[in-house]
């Protein structure tokens, strides 16, 4: 009863973050119209990419394909929460310390924000998205895709949090993170499989990226929504497993080390 009601601490915050993400609706509705405009540009630059090189599969990816893998991708992609933003003041400021003082684990309270401000940043992005690719190219038929998206989406999500946690975290010891977590974001960019599927790589580029943690979060997610695979689908989940496991055992040490430096002035 008791790990019911810790547990449940956990999901009522992140009922609260989903409440008060829906309250600012103007400003979903303008990340969306971004998102549209980025679509629109990759839309017409791989329209243009097929009908000049004359085939219509590059990569195993037909062109309706690779652009519901971009709307996919640029949806997770917007968002993922400004975690860093947060967890970096209140580390400078010392509000951290309040927080500490609460009866949940902080990092379990940030996954529970963060887990609730993307999934309402990924529907919203997703109904926009989708509704660009339904007008272009119709309803979409990915059959078990809906279906094996979803854990690995959860799983890409976790690890993704976990990384930028830790990020956020090297705040106790450095002056700023903005440079490490743009660096972060640029990888996952590139190498993470947002601008494009690894399968468009070139080798041995491709292979070196299938061995790092950045295709876990964006392409694993988008690659099974699109081209459902069952066994692949497995063999995903275990390397997110393996990936989670590690960086959750980086994370946990770190922040242990990082709260006994922790030093609260005047409070």
């Amino acid at each position: 009863m008791q790990s019911v009601f810790k547990w449940g601490k956990y999901g009522a915050i992140g009922k609260i973050t989903v409440k008060n993400q829906l309250m600012y609706a103007a400003d979903l509705f303008i990340r969306t119209l971004f998102l549209l405009l980025i679509l629109y540009v990759f839309t017409q630059l791989w329209s243009v990419t097929y009908e000049g090189s004359g085939e219509t599969v590059i990569g195993g990816y037909r062109y309706h394909e690779l652009i519901w893998y971009l709307i996919f991708s640029e949806s997770l992609t917007m968002a993922m929460p400004k975690l860093h933003v947060t967890v970096e003041e209140e580390v400078k400021t010392g509000g951290i310390g309040y927080l500490l003082c609460r009866p949940v684990s902080y990092v379990g309270y940030r996954y529970a924000e963060f887990a609730g401000e993307f999934a309402v940043r990924l529907v919203s992005n997703l109904l926009v998205g989708g509704a660009l690719g339904i007008f272009l190219f119709g309803l979409p038929d990915f059959g078990w895709g809906w279906v094996g998206f979803l854990p690995v989406l959860i799983g890409g999500a976790t690890l993704n949090f976990m990384i930028r946690m830790l990020l956020a975290l090297c705040a106790f010891w450095v002056e700023e993170i903005q440079g490490l977590v743009f660096v972060y974001d640029k990888l996952l960019f590139t190498i993470g499989g947002m601008l494009l599927p690894l399968e468009l790589f070139a080798e041995p580029f491709r292979t070196i990226c299938r061995f790092l943690p950045f295709q876990t979060m964006i392409y694993f997610p988008v690659k099974m929504a699109i081209q459902f695979d069952a066994l692949r689908m497995v063999q995903m989940v275990g390397i997110q497993a393996l990936w989670i496991g590690l960086f959750g055992a980086l994370l946990y040490a770190v922040y242990r080390k990082g709260v006994k430096r922790l030093n609260v002035n005047g409070g």
